[in-house]
């Protein structure tokens, strides 16, 4: 008992010694490629076996031959042992460096694209995440392609919607100053209405800069879907008398809703503006109000002939307007922006789809609580 104890402490002293030079070896040459780490891992194995064995013989337990038979059998482990590290290095290594090409095509603002040959499991799950996080990268790439898209179209939109009416009262007062013209009284009545539709514009800009800074103000309160489009509808009537266009409001359910009044009132405004000016004289704007899973649903609906299915996507869009609405009445294209920024801030959701004729504008707010 007393010789095994010793046998297995010389062993355990060799091959101790052996894994802290290895240990040191490693550190060394950690910078180093994988090949070479595993090579060192395969020789302390070897090496540490080895030195035991001589600890061992040293200490008089194994004879000469004994020691010979050992020492060859050690060398031959050596031999495969290193050889298959030297394998298993340089594959790992051609799989990181494949790896290391995809993903610096991926970071010159390509799409990551895994090797196709087989990986160890870490590597097949750093290929994974390179390949989520390009997805989510592409994304954003795309977002933000659309959002500068939109801005530009906006500020030449803009351009556009200011040098027009800014022209006419140049016009105008220059005619007043001089005293030629006919109707003064139209003039002054014309002149009135345009800086009315300057104002206006100028505080679409306003509320929009708000929203998006997330600094919009909002004063909830418990008020029913009943009362807010009841006096949305009031406020659209002469417009719709004026473009001959009939308003339905008989499917409003009188529920609560925790909203900023003011505020959504302007967003039923507008959906109701926008689809009185897109529905030709005799069509119907219908607005419908319902309980539904996600909460409130509040819906205007219109005669306009549908949306191009391309453009769904971009009609809440900051500056987004249709084909035919370069000119105005049709505004500078921030109503619908306004109506999404101010429904998010309710923590709701604004969409858009088609229907028989027309299409439907929807906004889902979270229902009041008891």
């Amino acid at each position: 008992m007393r010789d095994n104890l010793l046998i297995a402490l010389y062993a355990f002293l060799g091959a101790a010694a052996t894994g802290l030079a290895g240990a040191a070896v490693l550190r060394l040459i950690r910078r180093r490629s994988l090949t070479v780490s595993l090579a060192v891992v395969a020789a302390v194995g070897v090496v540490a076996m080895l030195a035991g064995t001589m600890a061992v013989a040293r200490a008089m337990f194994l004879s000469a031959h004994d020691l010979r038979v050992v020492t060859a059998v050690v060398a031959m482990a050596a031999v495969v042992s290193l050889a298959t590290a030297l394998l298993l290095g340089r594959w790992v290594v051609a799989r990181s460096r494949e790896l290391t090409d995809a993903a610096r095509n991926f970071g010159d603002g390509g799409a990551f694209a895994a090797p196709a040959a087989p990986a160890t499991a870490e590597l097949d799950a750093l290929s994974r995440e390179l390949a989520a996080t390009s997805a989510r990268l592409a994304a954003s790439r795309d977002r933000e392609r659309a959002l500068e898209t939109s801005r530009r179209e906006l500020v030449a939109w803009i351009s556009h919607d200011l040098r027009t009416p800014l022209a006419g009262l140049r016009a105008m007062s220059e005619a007043l100053e001089d005293k030629v013209a006919t109707d003064p009284d139209r003039y002054l009545r014309q002149i009135r209405t345009e800086v009315e539709r300057l104002n206006d514009m100028v505080g679409d800009l306003f509320e929009l800069s708000r929203i998006h800074a997330g600094t919009l103000p909002l004063s909830p309160a418990r008020v029913s879907v009943y009362d807010l489009v009841g006096d949305a509808l009031a406020g659209v009537g002469p417009l719709a008398r004026e473009h001959g266009v009939r308003l339905v409001g008989d499917g409003v359910e009188p529920v609560p809703v925790e909203v900023d009044g003011r505020e959504m009132s302007r967003v039923l405004a507008n959906l109701l503006v926008n689809a009185i000016r897109r529905t030709p004289a005799d069509g119907t704007v219908a607005v419908a109000a319902e309980r539904a899973p996600g909460g409130v649903l509040l819906s205007v609906s219109d005669g306009c002939g549908g949306i191009p299915e391309e453009d769904l996507s971009r009609v809440f869009d900051t500056g987004w307007r249709g084909t035919d609405a370069r000119t105005p009445p049709a505004g500078a294209g921030l109503g619908l922006a306004i109506v999404r920024g101010i429904v998010e801030a309710h923590q709701g959701h604004a969409s858009v789809r088609n229907i028989p004729g027309g299409c439907r504008f929807e906004v889902t707010l979270p229902a009041a609580g008891p």
